[in-house]
């Protein structure tokens, strides 16, 4: 197990370092720069290229490359150009608001997805497996945007009430705080309990194929029996795999979703980064967002290793 942690522990180390290349690269592909956003039609020649200057564009991009790097090394992610505030200042309350959607959209996603799919496994191709089959196939389909629309449209038609417009963190008041959370959460959480669902009954209707199920059940083995000895304990394995795969999705879908409720998390800042052309915040949150989708891997395959002995053998 040790050997195998060290192993992952390198591959995780090459990897961040690909990805900085890659994030860094990237932003200098975005056509335009800070130095343009700030100028527009006014400004001179001789200002952009002091600017260009000042904000080190106008070295090699290896060598713009060579000094981010060292900084974050350092754990200095640089200075806002727009705004002037040190990165890891911005991104540190936004990542919390971030994570803080991510864990309850996890919550929402498994406590509502996991016994859908149980049972549509269990009463496969009956009435109740196909009504929870369409709300797979619609909450696969639908778009993340347009299902928070349609909440925030809806409550506030059928209930006359809207979430409140500016966000309070949980440690000042958990009230205002899941209030404005509410929608957000469910429209991202309906939308990842679909595709739970869709993945538990897979899994179950398998185990329920297995021979050892049908030896069990011509024995006359109890149903609770068999299903939490082994039916239940064999799915539940493939499903914390498939959870780490679920909270990358839902970091994808923050982007959206954080925009759309107004919400401040990292989502909302790399688009406002993107839009101003913020090199050091859109490399800083990219980074950050990058490194905690390697941890998440990192940590459920070390617990897929822990529960299933068959891998650990492996």
């Amino acid at each position: 197990m040790g050997t195998y942690l060290l192993k992952r522990l390198l591959a995780s180390v090459l990897t961040a370092v690909l990805a900085s290349i890659l994030v860094f690269l990237l932003m200098r592909m975005v056509p335009g720069d800070v130095v343009a956003q700030m100028m527009g039609q006014a400004g001179g020649e001789n200002a952009a290229t002091a600017l260009r200057e000042f904000f080190g564009l106008d070295q090699p991009i290896y060598m713009q490359y060579l000094t981010w790097i060292s900084r974050v090394v350092q754990g200095d992610l640089g200075t806002s150009w727009t705004r002037g505030l040190p990165v890891t200042d911005m991104i540190g309350p936004a990542f919390l608001v971030t994570l803080e959607i991510a864990v309850l959209t996890l919550a929402i996603a498994t406590l509502v997805g996991v016994p859908l799919g149980i049972l549509a496994g269990i009463y496969e191709n009956r009435p109740l497996d196909t009504l929870i089959q369409s709300f797979n196939i619609l909450g696969l389909a639908a778009p993340v945007f347009w299902v928070g629309l349609m909440l925030l449209v809806g409550v506030s038609m059928v209930a006359g009430w809207s979430p409140p417009l500016r966000f309070v963190p949980i440690t000042k008041s958990l009230e205002d705080n899941l209030a404005i959370l509410i929608l957000p959460v469910a429209s991202l959480g309906l939308l990842q309990a679909a595709a739970y669902s869709q993945f538990v009954r897979q899994n179950v209707v398998s185990a329920l194929n297995q021979e050892y199920v049908r030896t069990a059940v011509a024995k006359g083995v109890p149903t609770g029996t068999i299903f939490f000895k082994h039916i239940l304990r064999n799915v539940l394995i493939p499903v914390i795999t498939f959870m780490g795969l679920i909270l990358i999705q839902i970091l994808g879908g923050t982007v959206i979703i954080e925009s759309l409720f107004a919400l401040p998390g990292l989502g909302r800042l790399l688009l406002t980064a993107i839009e101003t052309r913020d090199y050091p915040v859109l490399q800083g949150a990219l980074l950050v967002v990058v490194v905690a989708a390697m941890v998440v891997n990192l940590v459920i395959d070390l617990a897929y290793r822990l529960i299933d002995p068959r891998v650990r053998v492996s």
